[in-house]
C-alpha cells in the first residue's frame, strides 16, 4: 500500500533491512533462542551496518537520519519473527542510548554513545523495581554523592539486556528527586541475576541489586532531579517503537498463516478457500492496517515535533492489544501444529504476550488517555 510518510529512499532501506535480517541473523534464530543469549558478534554487526545509530549524532558514529528511517528498520525489526532480538536491540538503541543522546555530556557520549552505536558495547535502561512498576516516582533505589562518586543501593527487575548489558542507565532516588546515572556493569557492588520468562528468550532479563555501588559523578545524565521528567518524556518515543514493532510483528504473522493456509489442505481442498476462514483473515488485516495508519499518524506527528504523548498511547495500547489477538487467531488457523515448538507461530505467540505489560502496561495506557480526554491533563517537553 502506497504510504504519505515513506519515500523511495525509505522503501529502499527497508529492503536492506529485511534481506541482512533473512540471509544474515534468521537463520541463527533458534540457536539464540536454546542459548537464551544474543551472541556479541550479532551486536557488533548491527554496529557496522548502521542500524545502531539511526537517529543519533553523526559526530558519534550515527546517521541521525530522519524518524521514518527508524520507523522502516523497526517494523522489519518485528517482522523477522524474534521477540528476544527485537526487544534488545530496541531498549539498547531506543531507550538507553536515547537518554545518553539527547542530555548527556559530550565525554559521556564519546565513552558510551559511541560505542554503542558501534556495537562494541550494550546498553540496559533500568527503571523497575520489585516492588515498583509503573508508578515510576516510587521507585527507592538510592543514589547519595559521596565526594566524586554516588553510592547506589537498591534493586530493578525485568531489566531487558540487565544481565549482559556493559552499562545500565538507571532511575535512582538522589535526595527527594530522581535522577539518571550510567552505571557500568562490571561495578563492584552490582550484582545480576539472569530472569526466565515465558517468551523473547533470546533476550537477556535481569534483576540487578545495587550494594554500595560507586559510580562517578560524572556518570550523571544531564542535571541532578530531573531523571523522572527525562523518562517521561522519552515515553513517546519508547511507546512508538512499541507500536512500530507490533506492526511488523502482526506483519509478519499474518504473511506466515497466509502461505500455511495456501498448502494446507482440507477435506480436499485448500484451506484458503473455507469462507470462515476467510473472513476471520479479512477481519485481521482490515484492523492491522487500521493500526498501522493510527501509528504512522502518531509517528508523523513525533517527527514534527509534536509531544504527541495521547498519540503515542492510543498507538501502544492498540497494537498491544491487537497483536494478541493476530497472534492468537493466526495460531487458530494451524491448527494443532500452532502448538508446536518447530513452527514460529508459537515462538510469536509465546513472545507477544508480554506487549500489553512491558513498557507501559495497557491499564496505564487507558489512564493516559483517559485523563487527557476527560480531564484536560496536558504534559510538556522536557528535551
Amino acid at each position: 500500500m502506497k504510504s504519505p510518510y515513506f519515500q523511495e529512499e525509505h522503501h529502499l532501506f527497508r529492503q536492506s533491512v529485511r534481506e541482512f535480517f533473512q540471509k544474515e541473523l534468521s537463520p541463527h534464530f533458534n540457536e539464540w533462542e536454546e542459548a537464551r543469549q544474543i551472541p556479541r558478534w550479532v551486536w557488533k554487526k548491527m554496529g557496522e551496518m548502521g542500524y545502531l545509530g539511526l537517529c543519533h549524532e553523526e559526530s558519534y558514529g550515527g546517521t541521525d537520519a530522519d524518524f521514518w528511517y527508524s520507523a522502516a528498520f523497526l517494523e522489519e525489526l518485528g517482522r523477522a519473527g524474534n521477540g528476544g532480538f527485537a526487544c534488545a536491540i530496541s531498549v539498547h538503541e531506543y531507550m538507553a542510548l536515547n537518554h545518553i543522546s539527547r542530555a548527556g555530556t559530550p565525554v559521556q557520549k564519546e565513552q558510551f554513545l559511541r560505542s554503542g552505536i558501534a556495537g562494541d558495547t550494550i546498553s540496559a535502561l533500568a527503571i523497575s523495581e520489585p516492588d515498583v512498576g509503573s508508578n515510576v516516582q516510587g521507585i527507592r533505589t538510592s543514589a547519595t554523592l559521596d565526594g566524586d562518586h554516588y553510592v547506589v543501593n537498591g534493586s530493578k527487575t525485568f531489566i531487558s539486556n540487565g544481565y549482559y548489558a556493559d552499562y545500565i542507565t538507571t532511575l535512582v532516588k538522589t535526595g527527594d528527586s530522581l535522577s539518571l546515572l550510567v552505571i557500568p556493569g562490571k561495578t563492584e557492588g552490582v550484582n545480576r541475576t539472569k530472569l526466565r520468562k515465558m517468551g523473547w528468550h533470546s533476550s537477556d532479563t535481569a534483576e540487578i541489586h545495587f550494594d554500595g555501588a560507586r559510580v562517578p559523578k560524572e556518570n550523571l545524565i544531564g542535571q541532578e532531579g530531573m531523571g523522572f521528567y527525562y523518562i517521561m518524556d522519552s515515553f513517546q518515543i519508547e511507546r512508538l517503537s512499541a507500536g512500530l514493532l507490533s506492526i511488523g510483528a502482526m506483519d509478519g504473522m499474518l504473511e506466515m498463516t497466509l502461505r500455511y493456509m495456501q498448502e494446507r489442505e482440507a477435506f480436499g481442498r485448500s484451506i484458503r478457500k473455507f469462507q470462515a476462514l476467510r473472513h476471520r483473515m479479512a477481519d485481521l488485516v482490515t484492523e492491522v492496517e487500521a493500526c498501522r495508519q493510527l501509528t504512522h499518524h502518531a509517528t508523523w506527528l513525533f517527527t514534527q515535533g509534536e509531544f504527541a504523548v495521547k498519540e503515542a498511547s492510543m498507538v501502544k495500547l492498540h497494537a498491544a492489544e491487537l497483536q494478541k489477538k493476530v497472534a492468537d487467531e493466526c495460531l487458530q488457523f494451524f491448527g494443532g501444529y500452532g502448538y508446536m515448538e518447530e513452527y514460529p507461530i508459537c515462538q510469536a505467540y509465546r513472545d507477544t504476550r508480554v506487549g500489553t505489560i512491558a513498557g507501559g502496561t495497557s491499564e496505564i495506557m487507558r489512564e493516559i488517555i483517559a485523563k487527557m480526554t476527560m480531564d484536560d491533563v496536558s504534559y510538556a517537553k522536557v528535551y
